[in-house]
């Protein structure tokens, strides 16, 4: 029997953090879990942190080192502002970068806003875990998982569950009618359908 699934949800803002509003990207990315992932055991760690790269660095290793989880989200503090220092947090405790997700979610939100090459969204590496930063808007997080069917762009968490085969993490399956996972015909368990 495989280990359960933990999935570290990390929401990054300063006036979120010290209660001038309220957080919206920890229950977006619960909410859009929910309805995409078909393992039949997941929890989550989630964590509430200010703008500062000490804090978001260390919340990281806590949440992967400690907490186990295999894999880290976080939203918000990706963009080119003096606070915006979520990437270089998440890079200072990297194993290997993953460049390929910064990118493909860059190009999903360039489908909507010219203003997505401001964003410095990077994924990576620690141990046995991906972590990945998302958009700070709900609405955004959800196209950037999900994707765009209709304009035929794969979204950035149909690959999420074989990064986490290929790093030693339990075996994630989805509800294709909301995200398809992509794995080879080879890494695919009995019974499930592989890639279109």
């Amino acid at each position: 029997m495989s280990p359960q699934l933990v999935i570290g949800l990390v929401s990054v803002s300063d006036r979120a953090s010290a209660g001038v509003y309220k957080d919206e990207g920890i229950p977006s990315l619960k909410a859009w879990l929910g309805t995409a992932i078909a393992s039949p055991a997941w929890r989550d760690e989630t964590r509430l942190v200010a703008d500062e790269q000490p804090l978001i660095e260390a919340t990281l290793k806590e949440l992967v080192d400690r907490a186990g989880c295999h894999l880290v989200l976080t939203t918000g503090g990706t963009g080119p502002a003096p606070r915006d220092v979520t990437p270089e947090a998440t890079l200072a405790v990297a194993d290997k970068v993953m460049p390929g997700f910064g990118e493909q979610m860059r190009q999903i939100s360039l489908k909507f806003v010219p203003t997505a090459i401001l964003s410095r969204q990077v994924a990576v590496i620690r141990g046995q875990a991906l972590i990945i930063n998302l958009p700070g808007q709900p609405k955004s997080i959800r196209e950037t998982l999900e994707g765009l069917k209709e304009a035929g762009v794969h979204g950035i968490f149909a690959a999420v569950p074989y990064c986490i085969d290929l790093i030693g993490g339990p075996y994630i399956e989805t509800h294709e009618s909301v995200v398809k996972a992509f794995r080879p015909k080879s890494a695919q368990k009995s019974g499930q359908s592989g890639p279109a």
